[in-house]
């Protein structure tokens, strides 16, 4: 590692094909020293699943030309990260990229996400982590997108928040020309509406296949939230972290776990 520039390791959930890790690396490569593990399929929707049942292909390519180290995985995101900082390299990268994603990873989509996988694979590995997504699909303004995400790592190198203790945050930027995209803001999670119905097709032999349905409409877009954010043209940084306790209710269920610890029979009337 030179002492000039940070180690980044860029992973994604669209696979090593994908125009946004492309021009994510590309751009990562003028700030830090890039090596890429991403998947060798379209792997969206993941979320945060790893492979345990069968083996894993992993081999390098040229993808990205000759200067930049890239290796494809045939596992899910969190795979790519995972075998990265198990042994594939032979040290520990200074920050975790994944992205650009194809679309927005905001609210309850968090839980899904791939992109958001791999970055959360990372952050428990002890590494500070980035999600990168466009709000909308498409990659309209991608190159405006990859600058943004320069900037704002460009910005924790110099705060120094890269060497320190690890961190995961998401970000979702609107496709926009970097002219104009609005000013950052610092979001909490939105909420969804649940998921559309399921969609049925008939296969030629006659069986009937489901289709998961769309995701639903916000429920919670307050200002104050990602969906927010982004709907009024703003870049949404939101911290995320792994801890699914109920905080909030711990003294509620409290209640119901003395009333377990009862001997059967006691305190009957």
């Amino acid at each position: 590692m030179s002492q000039e520039k940070p180690l980044i390791l860029i992973a994604n959930d669209d696979s090593i094909y994908s125009k946004g890790i492309r021009v994510l690396v590309e751009i990562m490569s003028e700030i830090g020293e890039v090596v890429v593990v991403a998947p060798d399929t379209h792997q969206s929707g993941m979320g945060h699943a790893i492979t345990l049942g069968s083996p894993l292909r992993v081999s390098k390519t040229s993808d990205f030309g000759s200067n930049i180290l890239s290796y494809k995985c045939s596992g899910t995101p969190a795979d790519c990260v995972h075998i990265a900082l198990t042994g594939l390299l032979d040290y520990k990268p200074d920050l975790v990229v994944s992205g650009i994603n194809n679309g927005a990873n905001m609210g309850d989509d968090t839980i899904y996400s791939g992109t958001v996988g791999a970055a959360m694979e990372a952050y428990l590995m002890g590494i500070p982590a980035i999600a990168f997504s466009q709000v909308e699909r498409g990659w309209t303004y991608i190159e405006d997108a990859a600058e943004k995400a320069k900037q704002l790592v460009t910005t924790l190198m110099q705060d120094s928040k890269i060497n320190d203790a690890p961190w995961l945050v998401n970000v979702n930027i609107p496709n926009r020309p970097l002219s104009q995209m609005g000013e950052v803001k610092l979001t909490r999670l939105g909420r969804r509406h649940p998921a559309q119905s399921y969609i049925t097709q008939e296969s030629p032999r006659g069986e009937t296949m489901y289709w998961i349905g769309a995701a639903g409409p916000a429920l919670d877009d307050a200002d104050g939230t990602d969906f927010h954010a982004t709907a009024t043209g703003h870049v949404s940084i939101t911290p995320l972290h792994v801890d699914l306790t109920d905080h909030a209710n711990l003294g509620y269920w409290a209640q119901t776990a003395a009333r377990l610890n009862v001997p059967t029979g006691a305190g009957a009337p």
